[in-house]
């Protein structure tokens, strides 16, 4: 048995957790995410985008065949799944069995950053969508979008889809300025924090969008979650050491433990403190099984 951590946050490895039918492969695995049931969702980049799996990592079933262009982010609150379809410039809510709830954007029309290399630091800020990374809800009922790899904004919406405000410009130093927007949460007090991937840093807002703080000395942040007890867990791509790396921070931004991984682009925390992580170059989902 490979153990990582140590104290409270010491786990047992799972390397390729999941058990899939008989002559199926997971493709590029973008994120994963959990439901109440603590069933696991696994977003991949070829059809059927979602494979679902027991936490034994049994396959139970999937859905999206056709539905979902290049599948970036996932996330699910209160049973409600929430994925951004990044090349279609959309952000789309699911119920936990595939039917579409609501759309938001117009599939294939993108706003004008002038970026065309996704990644890139783009010229200007624009409206949504430019290649969006990842959908969230909050505590108001407001939705908030990553934008993204073509863009630099968070853009918040209504319930009912309806633009409220964005913030962000393209930059690399002063607070809200950012380089690949790449993931968001809300905390259940509503503030906003937000991936800037390629600036290594993750930045905390107000609902509406005024700077709070940032959090630095990480690698690349590709996605952010929050479990029950406010503890933070953050996917980190390589940083000067050559590693990827899974940090877990408390509220004030103090890193409670951190160890290398295969490299992760999407991670998930279920209702028992284990850890989910979805791979992109090793095309699998590893899991960590929290030991306290």
């Amino acid at each position: 048995m490979t153990t990582v951590g140590s104290g409270k946050f010491t786990y047992e490895f799972i390397q390729d957790w999941p058990t899939l039918p008989a002559g199926q492969d997971l493709g590029v695995v973008s994120s994963v995410a959990t439901d109440s049931q603590d069933r696991v969702y696994a977003f991949q980049r070829k059809d059927p985008p979602v494979m679902v799996f027991d936490r034994d990592g049994s396959y139970l079933n999937s859905w999206g065949m056709g539905a979902i262009a290049d599948p970036h982010g996932i996330n699910i609150v209160d049973d409600v799944v929430y994925i951004t379809d990044r090349a279609d410039h959309v952000a789309v809510k699911f119920t936990l069995d595939g039917k579409p709830l609501q759309v938001i954007g117009d599939r294939g029309v993108f706003s004008d950053t002038g970026c065309e290399n996704p990644g890139d630091l783009c010229p200007r800020a624009a409206g949504p969508f430019n290649y969006c990374t990842e959908l969230t809800t909050s505590p108001s009922g407001d939705l908030y979008v990553s934008d993204g790899y073509r863009n630099a904004r968070v853009h918040r919406f209504s319930k009912d889809g309806l633009l409220i405000n964005s913030w962000g410009q393209p930059g690399k130093e002063t607070p809200g300025e950012f380089h690949l927007v790449h993931s968001l949460l809300v905390d259940p007090e509503g503030k906003v924090y937000v991936c800037d991937r390629t600036n290594r840093r993750v930045q905390i807002f107000s609902p509406e969008g005024q700077f709070i703080t940032m959090w630095t000395g990480m690698g690349g942040p590709d996605n952010i979650v929050r479990d029950e007890e406010g503890i933070f867990y953050i996917a980190e791509q390589a940083d000067e050491s050559g590693d990827s790396h899974v940090s877990i921070w408390d509220g004030d931004g103090n890193v409670l433990e951190r160890w290398p991984i295969r490299h992760a682009h999407g991670l998930e925390v279920d209702t028992h403190g284990d850890i989910y992580l979805g791979l992109t170059i090793d095309q699998s989902v590893d899991k960590y099984i929290r030991q306290s």
